[in-house]
């Protein structure tokens, strides 16, 4: 019978060794684990965007949003025309145009944002938006948008 190596000798000897990953009770649980607002808990989740009720914001805005542990991804639909108001967030922002174009008033420029473009905002840089046409834009913020969450968000409504 042959004796096995210790993982100590087998490092000196250069040969390499295998170690078995196991998860945690830890990561177990917080993979099973649900979302709450206080604390999120991160899951593996799969959400087609037609599962999640569109939130009628006025006339010519709409918006849906999934929110994970450290993010949050948005579907904002625009009518052309609607105007959203000049503010900021303490919140990283991506904004990707999948269709129609998005005109910006940010940091003393008017920025277009056209269907396959991306546009970031660093948090607390104070902006304006408006529809050149009818628009869906993603928007992914870090950390999530509390004020969403709660719907707080009276700038836009």
């Amino acid at each position: 019978m042959k004796k096995k190596k210790s993982r100590k000798t087998a490092r000196k000897s250069g040969a390499k060794t295998t170690k078995k990953r196991t998860a945690s009770p830890k990561s177990k649980v917080a993979l099973k684990g649900t979302v709450s607002r206080a604390r999120r808990i991160p899951e593996l989740r799969h959400i087609p965007w037609s599962s999640v009720e569109v939130e009628q914001l006025n006339p010519l805005l709409g918006r849906h949003f999934v929110v994970g542990q450290n993010i949050m991804l948005a579907r904002v639909l625009l009518k052309k025309g609607c105007i959203v108001p000049e503010h900021s967030h303490p919140n990283e922002q991506l904004t990707f145009i999948a269709e129609g174009a998005l005109k910006f008033w940010i940091d003393g420029k008017e920025i277009v944002v056209n269907a396959g473009e991306v546009l970031t905002i660093p948090p607390n840089m104070p902006h304006k938006a408006a529809a050149l046409e009818d628009t869906v834009d993603f928007d992914v913020f870090n950390p999530p948008r509390a004020d969403w969450m709660s719907g707080t968000d009276a700038y836009l409504r």
